[in-house]
């Protein structure tokens, strides 16, 4: 029994996919930056579908950056592009990090853990693995210059007089050159699928190469360019899996804007021994799938939280918390967080929660208790990437104030990143209670991306500032979230309350 789908599938960010199917269930991991815990897993039976099945790592290396110690970051960097493998009854994941300059390697007999970590000597940028059926294992990696490397049978390091190779080169390519290495045998020959953008505009572009042998030459070109009819917005990185029924998919990616990169499902075909994407070389708004598992209900990747119970898994840290500083009360069903270091905006503050947005739109309602702020305390909800806005509650001589913040973008490019270290405030009302009711919402249509910011007040919803653009940019390199934030700029000391989150979308 087969159904359809619309693409793209999750309407949420889940960049540079890789997907595997172990028997019945497909599994996805993608690039998770500098969120925590890290490199999440989902789980589906129909490639549509999709749930979470799994965190890799808590923490990653706790380092200050990672930490938010003071001014430090990781902003735009983090894990990037894991390759997600299944051999001899093992889990792999490996990616690398653009902070720390070193590729990890994570292990387990299940999807959900607990994951080994260890560390492959050198830094392999959008790494692929490839387990061959003699044994031995490679890693394809690199940007422009793409190359292909044999790894000892432990996956420690480059194996000594083992193949190492430059597999293509997109020469004196003046933007994105070939990345995103995704590499396989099938049917006794090597392809490895990349991305790159066209050398006259910014497009994203899929392409594939392909070699009887994998010392021989990888021949091929591009083998998809098309964005759905969406904004010159090209559908391309990721990986390819095959069903129970030897059907065969794409699972690639596309720029939403300040959604972030949302997986597209695309068929594939073979001709002569070459991958077709799409129908027509255009990828299908609709597509029909078949489930490994019909009727299965799945849970929903974004939601609501009472916080009477442990935290959802939809909920992702920005940066590595300090649990010295942020707490459950499952009795009183609320997140509560300690401040511990002075700050000048948002994206300095420890123990953020975040989840992602979802597309054409959506809200988030929050209420916020700050009876036990110090002045010049912040706590609120903010539509958190590069060019953030939010809004808040704060307190200032002892009184209680209702806050709109923003950082706009200086311009709408991709790479372009603000220069301004901290946001403008756009409103400020005095409120009389120290207990507030908050209201984020979000459009995405059609690039929209405009975010309003209300207030509960007489049970009536209030517009505060500005409706703020959203632009995505290398900055973050993410997708907007929610998030609940609290942060201080005086004194530290002061505790806030978050109770019943409510999404809607």
């Amino acid at each position: 029994m087969t159904q359809k789908a619309t693409n793209p599938i999750t309407k949420l960010d889940y960049p540079d996919p890789d997907v595997i199917r172990v028997n019945d269930t497909y599994y996805m991991a993608s690039t998770t930056m500098h969120f925590m815990p890290g490199c999440e897993i989902l789980r589906s039976y129909d490639l549509v579908n999709w749930e979470f099945a799994g965190y890799v790592y808590d923490t990653l290396d706790s380092t200050p950056g990672q930490r938010l110690e003071g001014e430090a970051n990781i902003y735009g960097k983090g894990m990037w592009a894991p390759s997600l493998r299944y051999h001899k009854g093992t889990f792999y994941v490996c990616f690398s990090a653009n902070d720390t300059k070193r590729t990890y390697l994570y292990s387990s007999k299940s999807i959900t853990g607990p994951w080994e970590k260890r560390f492959i000597e050198g830094f392999y940028h959008d790494c692929s693995l490839l387990f061959d059926d003699d044994n031995r294992v490679y890693i394809a990696y690199g940007n422009k210059t793409i190359y292909l490397t044999e790894l000892e049978a432990d996956l420690s390091k480059p194996k000594e007089r083992g193949l190492h190779r430059i597999v293509v080169v997109d020469e004196g390519h003046p933007g994105l050159g070939y990345e995103g290495s995704h590499i396989y045998k099938i049917n006794g020959k090597y392809y490895i699928f990349l991305i790159h953008s066209a050398r006259n505009e910014w497009k994203r572009i899929q392409a594939c190469f392909v070699a009887d042998s994998l010392q021989g030459e990888f021949v091929g070109g591009d083998a998809l360019n098309d964005d759905m009819g969406y904004f010159n917005s090209g559908i391309a990185q990721g990986g390819i899996v095959d069903t129970p029924d030897g059907l065969w998919y794409g699972m690639l990616f596309q720029d939403r804007t300040a959604l972030g990169r949302v997986p597209v499902l695309v068929p594939v075909s073979w001709k002569d021994d070459f991958p077709v994407f799409g129908i027509d070389g255009k990828v299908p708004c609709q597509i029909e799938v078949k489930s490994t598992k019909p009727g299965y209900t799945y849970e929903a990747l974004v939601g609501s939280d009472d916080f009477k119970g442990p935290l959802k898994n939809y909920w992702q840290w920005n940066h590595e918390p300090n649990h010295e500083f942020c707490t459950m009360d499952n009795e009183k069903g609320c997140y509560r967080i300690i401040t511990n270091k002075i700050c000048k905006e948002i994206t300095q503050a420890v123990n953020t929660l975040t989840q992602r947005m979802i597309y054409p739109s959506c809200e988030a309602i929050i209420t916020v208790d700050g009876s036990r702020f110090k002045d010049g305390d912040y706590a609120g909800l903010c539509a958190l990437l590069g060019c953030y806005g939010w809004i808040g509650i704060t307190r200032e001589n002892g009184q209680y104030y209702v806050s709109m913040q923003a950082k706009k973008a200086k311009d709408n490019s991709f790479d372009g990143i603000s220069k301004e270290s901290e946001g403008k405030e756009y409103a400020k009302v005095l409120i009389s209670d120290s207990i507030i009711t908050l209201k984020l919402k979000v459009d995405f249509t059609n690039q929209i991306d405009i975010a309003e910011f209300y207030y509960l007040k007489d049970s009536e919803w209030v517009k505060i500032g500005i409706d703020h653009k959203l632009v995505f940019k290398m900055d973050h390199f993410v997708g907007t979230r929610f998030a609940l934030f609290y942060y201080a700029t005086k004194e530290i000391g002061g505790i806030s309350e978050f109770y019943d989150f409510i999404y809607r979308h």
